[in-house]
């Protein structure tokens, strides 16, 4: 079936001179990655400063593949929603200064045959880190573009061997109120929890990240692994997993649980559906001045319609 919602996926190696590419594959490669495949372009490098304490580093600047700009790394790590550590998108990344993601481990089981623990560093060794240049719309009406390392989750997914009765994948965050100040808040359901459908888990676009700009993932965004699912809402995208369970049960989900009027289970990018208190019509890329065109499925649709076939979108907000 042809779907209407078109997006144009680029290869890096197609579009980015042959030096521009070695380079940041080296790049990567000293910050504790192996480059792999990506749907992405580079272009001059950006000096930015690393709000974490290290010097100045030759950041490549990138594109995704509308040929948008990844925000800057300043933008991604300072303006981050984070709950667990407060709801003022600001002080985040002060306040996560003090989380520690390691030693981590990474629990994958419920109907699988092969339910394994993985510490972050058996992660990085047994799966290849990729870059992938994503657009993250948030429910809120903003918007980024992010340079993420990481590997699909399907990869993951395949190791423990889901079972023929697995539906769904369940994910949970750490509880750690303690270092993480925001789980004191009695009006939220700690920890945190999310799911996915499991053909769209394992859609190729589904992302574990482990850092982004080629630098391991600060605390602020989710340290040391995250889920990225680039044509739903942000808040979609899990931060701090330490445990991912398949199951045949729709998962309760943290947003769906406190305001189910206003966050549903699947919550794809729609612009054609308001949120019950403002439009979903446009939103403001962080950086920008004016406002721009929200994008069915994020721009992603012609990678994930056919997850939908069949289903009437404006009822599964």
């Amino acid at each position: 079936m042809t779907h209407p919602y078109k997006s144009v996926p680029v290869r890096s190696s197609e579009i980015t001179p042959k030096e521009a590419y070695l380079s940041r594959r080296d790049f990567i490669k000293a910050a504790g990655f192996i480059a792999g495949s990506a749907a992405l372009a580079a272009c001059a490098p950006e000096v930015a400063e690393n709000t974490g304490g290290t010097p100045a580093v030759d950041r490549p600047a990138f594109t995704d593949e509308l040929g948008d700009v990844a925000n800057t790394f300043e933008e991604i790590t300072n303006y981050n929603n984070y709950y667990e550590f407060s709801t003022n998108k600001e002080a985040v990344a002060s306040l996560a200064k003090n989380f520690n993601p390691s030693p981590w481990t990474l629990e994958v089981g419920g109907m699988v045959n092969n339910p394994q623990t993985f510490g972050i560093e058996d992660l990085l060794k047994l799966f290849p880190q990729e870059e992938r240049i994503y657009r993250l719309r948030c429910v809120e009406a903003w918007s980024m573009v992010i340079p993420w390392n990481g590997f699909p989750l399907a990869s993951l997914l395949k190791m423990v061997e889901p079972t023929s009765a697995a539906e769904y994948v369940r994910f949970e965050t750490v509880y750690r109120p303690e270092e993480m100040k925001g789980q004191g808040s009695p009006f939220y359901p700690w920890p945190y929890q999310e799911g996915l459908r499991i053909d769209e888990a394992m859609n190729d676009l589904t992302l574990l990240a482990t850092g982004l700009y080629g630098e391991m993932m600060p605390t602020q965004n989710g340290a040391p692994i995250r889920l990225v699912v680039p044509w739903k809402y942000g808040f979609k995208s899990i931060k701090s997993i330490v445990k991912i369970e398949l199951t045949d049960q729709r998962p309760q989900t943290l947003w769906s649980t406190v305001a189910p009027n206003e966050y549903g289970f699947y919550a794809n990018v729609n612009p054609n559906v308001d949120h019950p208190r403002w439009s979903q019509a446009s939103e403001r890329r962080i950086g920008e001045l004016s406002r721009r065109e929200t994008l069915m499925f994020n721009g992603y649709g012609e990678q994930v319609a056919a997850l939908y076939d069949g289903m009437d979108l404006s009822l599964h907000y």
